[in-house]
């Protein structure tokens, strides 16, 4: 590595580090969290017995997850910043990306966590309600706890790629690591190692929260028998 190289990696990692700790890791963060709220109302309202108008609130969550399963996240990226702003609905360039993160994350994570609510075998339903047990306290108590083990996997590679997936807001004007290698890309004619040094920073953190994700697997199976 020649001098000028290694003063443009000494230069340029404080400033890629600094957009993801201010921008990339809180849009994860947030986006996250609430797509995880959403995506549990989603499952249990697309799970629970609604009868006769109220069948119509569970076909609005159908449609939802629907919608935001079957396009790409760029193109909801840009009718949410771009294009509502047409109807008179404008949003902030962050607001933006955490709403279509929120929304898409919530509809993919939905799925997830409506199978993991129906691989609980229902006799454990069943055995609960006739124990004088409400149908709010069994899914509490009893289901959700299981079906939190079983969905953490799938749910840990969701939020894996949502933190790859930020890099989309760059393309609505949010300065986080990816905008900061190609702005630096542009001033020193240096794609192929601003990106690499971008994609390096993205590995370590991927790298990191699969190991926590396998921590995580550990402890929430702590309880469970190991099959010889």
């Amino acid at each position: 590595m020649t001098g000028g190289t290694w003063q443009i990696v000494t230069s340029s990692l404080p400033q890629i580090i600094t957009a993801a700790i201010k921008y990339t890791i809180p849009l994860t963060l947030i986006s996250f969290t609430l797509g995880l709220l959403l995506a549990l109302l989603t499952a249990i309202i697309r799970l629970s017995p609604l009868r006769g108008p109220f069948q119509l609130i569970r076909g609005i969550f159908w449609g939802y997850v629907w919608l935001f399963r079957s396009t790409p996240l760029l193109v909801q990226l840009f009718i949410i910043f771009f294009g509502l702003p047409n109807l008179g609905i404008q949003f902030s360039p962050w607001a933006a990306a955490i709403i279509t993160f929120t929304l898409n994350v919530g509809a993919y994570s939905s799925e997830t966590i409506r199978a993991a609510i129906l691989s609980i075998p229902n006799g454990q339903w069943e055995a609960a309600l006739t124990l004088g047990m409400t149908r709010r306290q069994v899914l509490l108590r009893i289901i959700l706890p299981q079906a939190a083990r079983v969905s953490l996997p799938p749910l840990s590679n969701s939020f894996i790629g949502l933190v790859k997936d930020t890099s989309l807001a760059s393309s609505i004007t949010i300065v986080e690591m990816f905008t900061v290698g190609q702005q630096i890309s542009a001033k020193t004619y240096e794609p192929l190692l601003l990106y690499s040094l971008v994609a390096l920073i993205y590995l370590i953190i991927c790298t990191l929260l699969t190991i926590l994700q396998g921590y995580l697997e550990k402890w929430t199976s702590r309880y469970v028998p190991k099959q010889n």
